[in-house]
């Protein structure tokens, strides 16, 4: 459950109210009134509580939790305890992710600049802002109104965000245009030259980078991540995108509209992301590549060809999802058939049970 010292609850709501708000339907409309004061998992969640149900494993926490209102699929609604208030919905994480923000809504800012901030006279700060300690705004910088700049972030001279940015501290931001309601957790890095060298036995001459980073309306940019500008061309992050912490984007790279990028993935120069397109954990993509709308990256997995549009890789070098389980099964085949060696353990024997599934599709 939240811990009241960080996350403030504004006032319990109705079970009616969170129907509202998410577009989800009580299977009873006589519990619209039940009151609910939090949100807690399954097993430990009490009659004021809201919880979800959205993955099958957790069927004997959902028909055993005390929960007072919960999301589920129809298909469930049936297996609740008794006296529970069903909220039914095809989407019960993402109605609980609404209900979850309406519930504990982002702090606001506070409008003032703290004695210790450096803020240049030249740079222009909307209403409502608020500068905590240490903070370094440079010389034309324009922020929106409603922003909050953390302790000791750092903003370069020329660099223009929109309204409702949320800056983290240790932050720091040169070379940059940033739309509106973006938010960077602490420590990020947004452009700083990329790394771009022309080599020579005489020893490697640096090219100058001279594009910006261009970030749209709505992305989310983790703690620690690196977003290098341009070296003649922008960086640009599209619309809606979210980037995990310890993100490596490289100089010209260009993701399109609603792109997931997940912790310790790294993307090399000049390659491009169309819309939607996804990559799990420490995935990489290698230079001057195109991935199409929809592609998704299999975690660890290495790209060094382009990715059609909605096709799913796997493995280093990626290849189809498809191909990926079958080389698998074969190698599980030819160990297991060679003597002196070990047959598989029940991990083994679970992943080439999925390799051979996918094979036989």
């Amino acid at each position: 459950m939240p811990d009241s010292r960080f996350f403030d609850l504004p006032g319990p709501v109705t079970a009616g109210a969170l129907e509202q708000v998410t577009g989800a339907t009580l299977h009873e409309a006589g519990l619209a009134g039940r009151m609910i004061t939090g949100i807690a998992p399954l097993e430990s969640a009490g009659p004021d509580h809201l919880s979800f149900f959205d993955n099958r494993a957790y069927l004997a926490a959902f028909e055993n939790s005390a929960a007072g209102a919960c999301f589920v699929r129809p298909a469930f609604v049936s297996r609740a305890p008794a006296g529970m208030a069903c909220l039914i919905t095809d989407d019960p994480y993402r109605a609980y992710a609404l209900a979850a923000s309406h519930l504990y809504p982002e702090p606001e800012p506070e409008p003032g600049r703290h004695g210790s901030a450096i803020i240049d006279p030249s740079a222009r700060l909307g209403d409502g802002c608020q500068v905590d300690a240490g903070a370094v705004i440079g010389a034309h910088v324009e922020i929106g109104a409603r922003s909050w700049i953390g302790a000791n972030a750092v903003i370069g001279a020329g660099v223009q965000c929109g309204a409702a940015l949320r800056l983290g501290a240790n932050c720091t931001i040169s070379h940059s245009v940033i739309g509106e309601r973006v938010a960077i957790l602490p420590g990020a890095r947004i452009g700083q030259r990329g790394f771009g060298f022309a080599m020579s036995p005489q020893g490697h001459q640096r090219v100058p980078q001279l594009g910006r980073v261009i970030i749209e309306d709505d992305v989310e940019i983790g703690a620690n991540v690196t977003i290098d500008r341009g070296a003649g061309p922008d960086t640009v992050i599209g619309a809606g995108s979210v980037i995990d912490n310890l993100v490596q984007i490289g100089h010209n790279v260009r993701l399109g509209r609603g792109c997931v990028i997940v912790a310790q993935a790294g993307i090399s120069g000049s390659t491009r992301l169309g819309n939607f397109v996804v990559m799990a954990g420490q995935a990489g993509l290698a230079g001057h590549l195109s991935v199409g709308d929809g592609a998704q990256v299999g975690a660890k997995a290495g790209a060094m060809r382009d990715i059609a549009a909605g096709e799913r890789v796997l493995g280093s070098p990626a290849v189809p999802a498809r191909q990926f389980f079958r080389q698998i099964s074969a190698l599980e085949r030819l160990a297991g058939s060679r003597p002196g060696v070990a047959r598989t353990g029940a991990v083994g024997t679970s992943m080439k049970q999925k390799a051979q599934d996918e094979a036989d599709d």
